[in-house]
């Protein structure tokens, strides 16, 4: 199996990266903006056919997609990933159930 992840291919061209997460970011936010408040997942983080964890396998190979189409650019699943969690932590679609496990969120 051939390696076709730029970052691998060409790890000296920083500049390309960075510019293909940003605009990844971007990407991943305004699909967000294509959908109504999502719940981030309950008691049941491993529940594959949750909201979140649905719409995340759909975005990562729409984002592959996309990339390879617009910047003839092939990520990393880690690239993918991180944008992807980037994208949901500047986001406002994304609610968090009360208790979730954060001992660092205030109760009110």
């Amino acid at each position: 199996m051939a390696i076709r992840y730029d970052l691998w291919l060409d790890p000296d061209n920083v500049a390309r990266h960075q510019a293909v997460e940003a605009d990844l970011e971007r990407y991943f936010m305004e699909r967000f903006a294509d959908y109504p408040h999502i719940r981030l997942f309950g008691a049941d983080p491993y529940d594959y056919d949750a909201p979140f964890n649905r719409l995340y396998d759909v975005l990562m190979a729409r984002a592959g997609e996309y990339c390879e189409r617009e910047w003839r650019y092939v990520p990393t699943p880690e690239q993918l990933t991180r944008t992807f969690y980037r994208a949901v932590g500047r986001s406002n679609k994304f609610l968090r159930d009360p208790d979730d496990g954060d001992p660092h969120r205030s109760e009110t």
